[in-house]
């Protein structure tokens, strides 16, 4: 649990006034002017500073975007109220990379300082669905679904790190570390118009209030837009163009309502140096010259030590790289800073990996002027508890436009299976011929990308979360 650093601080500081350094000027280290550096000294602290706070600036920063309407719209919404997506998107799309053809969103940013909100969720049936909810760090601090909950009605409240009180009968405490927490829901949805009206009658009955409004009616308040709010430009954009001054300012306001955890506080002691504390303002034009002149360059040299550890924190298995060393980060920042900039608000692995491939199994970038099968033998099927699919993007990582619309292959397409039991399935740009059409994911002419999508996946012998279970490799067809 992330606590109040301060407090951590200020206890030890008793401690030792009142023990053998009571003749010691006893004051917090942050309370002491920023230390003296070396430009190569405040280089590195200023990276390592901006590694950690990643995550809570692009939380901030994605909160702002995403929550600055007067009301729901689309995939935005008011702070404390849902924004659900009714439908796939399709090959126009282009918000966010590597779009999600497999589950409706419905999601909401709260901010629990001040209150509890009560989430309450309807009986799912038995359909599969996950409420992963992330501090602002991005660390997945509980998630209700069908694999930890189960599938019956429940009511949560979602507390503060520091709030402390009675609930209604019924309703269990979700403690968050942060003040701000995002919901990120996900909801099983095959795509068809049935399926769709289904999943919207589910979604409509998500809610959440505060916990004084709980049990009474509640209109929520419209939200209070922003005209200076860039709605328009990638938030990860936005927060790699901010200057160094701007980003430590952001992330030691921040860090007053979103603690450092407590095994945070040597990488806090050390950000002190640079004039970095949680709640107070920083100002780079009270630093050293040289420190000053140092963190000119911290940004651009952050973001290339946060992009270039993906392929470090990634295993390769036949031609696709694996992960499952998300949704939960303790001490590991460069990490966490990592899939936040490729995959924010990442699930925890024992609800969902998600294995990527650029190249075939004989190390060659896919290209759609050839043909390839990933072909599973019988017993080497995805073992997952929940759902897989297979989804195929550009170079980009957006959806391929195509005759079918069809983004993702799954079981729930019908797949046609050989006579052994096993799976092949077919990736190119053309048709594979009519017989094969089931199986078939279309490619676009030039490069592309594929994604598996592993929701819930066992936990036993075979399992992808230990590595006795492995994605074939996918092949040119010959």
């Amino acid at each position: 649990m992330r606590r109040d650093l301060l407090r951590i601080a200020l206890w030890l500081r008793s401690a030792l006034c009142l023990g053998l350094f009571l003749s010691l000027a006893c004051s917090p280290a942050w309370a002491q002017p920023a230390a003296k550096l070396s430009e190569q000294e405040a280089l590195a602290l200023g990276i390592e500073a901006y590694v950690y706070g990643y995550p809570l600036v692009t939380m901030e920063m994605t909160r702002r975007v995403v929550t600055n309407v007067a009301e729901p719209e689309g995939e935005r919404a008011p702070m404390g109220q849902f924004a659900y997506l009714r439908q796939y998107p399709n090959a126009s799309f282009r918000a966010v990379t590597a779009p999600n053809a497999d589950t409706l969103y419905s999601v909401a940013f709260l901010d629990v300082s001040k209150e509890p909100y009560v989430l309450s969720l309807p009986d799912q049936g038995d359909r599969y669905y996950l409420m992963p909810m992330l501090s602002g760090w991005t660390d997945v601090f509980d998630v209700p679904g069908k694999r930890t909950t189960g599938d019956k009605a429940q009511a949560y409240a979602i507390t503060g790190p520091s709030w402390k009180g009675a609930l209604p009968a019924g309703v269990k405490q979700l403690k968050s570390p942060t003040a701000l927490v995002w919901v990120l829901g996900r909801t099983y949805c095959t795509g068809t118009a049935e399926d769709y009206k289904a999943v919207h009658a589910l979604q409509d009955q998500y809610k959440l209030v505060p916990l004084s409004a709980y049990g009474k009616p509640y209109t929520p308040p419209k939200g209070v837009v922003d005209p200076s709010v860039d709605a328009r430009t990638a938030v990860r954009e936005q927060v790699n163009r901010m200057d160094a001054g701007a980003y430590f300012k952001l992330l030691a306001a921040l860090m007053k309502d979103n603690p450092p955890a407590a095994a945070d506080a040597p990488t806090v002691a050390k950000m002190a140096k640079l004039g970095i504390v949680p709640g107070k303002d920083f100002d780079a034009g009270k630093l050293d010259p040289v420190a000053a002149k140092a963190l000119l360059a911290v940004p651009k040299a952050g973001f290339e030590a946060i992009a270039g550890n993906f392929m470090k924190m990634a295993t390769p298995v036949n031609g696709w790289v694996v992960t499952t060393k998300t949704g939960i980060y303790g001490t590991r920042y460069l990490d966490r800073a990592t899939l936040t900039a490729v995959g924010l608000g990442a699930n925890r692995p024992q609800d969902a990996v998600y294995p990527t491939s650029t190249k075939d199994g004989d190390g060659h970038a896919y290209d759609g002027a050839n043909k390839y099968v990933m072909h599973f033998d019988k017993d080497q099927m995805p073992p997952v508890n929940g759902f897989w699919s297979l989804t195929m993007y550009n170079a980009e990582y957006f959806f391929v436009d195509n005759e079918r619309n069809r983004y993702t292959l799954s079981p729930r397409d019908a797949l046609k299976y050989n006579k052994d039991g096993s799976l092949d399935l077919y990736l190119q740009s053309d048709s594979p011929g009519a017989d094969k059409e089931s199986n078939w994911l279309p490619a676009p002419k030039g490069r592309f990308a594929l994604m598996m999508r592993l929701y819930w996946p066992k936990d036993k012998n075979p399992s992808i979360l230990d590595g006795t279970w492995k994605p074939p490799a996918v092949k040119p067809a010959r």
